[in-house]
């Protein structure tokens, strides 16, 4: 998936999280891999100091891992979500 690496695609893939009802928290901590999930509690923990590129990286790739309710995203949160499944 190649997206462009700006604040507002950034902000698109928040909301398909907020959107499929999980809650996105920014915090420092020891990640190995730059975030946690906590699927029972619908919680994604996103290391606070990785940049924009890394941050759009990571969502980018807890989005291929989690099962979605497609139904539930508007019609933009579905399309970017779409593209980034391809």
């Amino acid at each position: 998936m190649n997206i462009k690496i700006t604040p507002n695609n950034l902000t698109k893939l928040e909301k398909i999280f907020e959107e499929a009802k999980y809650v996105l928290r920014f915090e420092k901590g020891s990640f190995n891999s730059g975030y946690c999930i906590l699927e029972h509690k619908k919680v994604v923990v996103i290391n606070k100091f990785l940049n924009l590129e890394g941050r759009i990286n990571t969502l980018i790739d807890i989005l291929t891992t989690l099962p979605l309710q497609e139904e539930i995203l508007t019609a933009e949160s579905h399309k970017l979500y779409k593209q980034i499944q391809a």
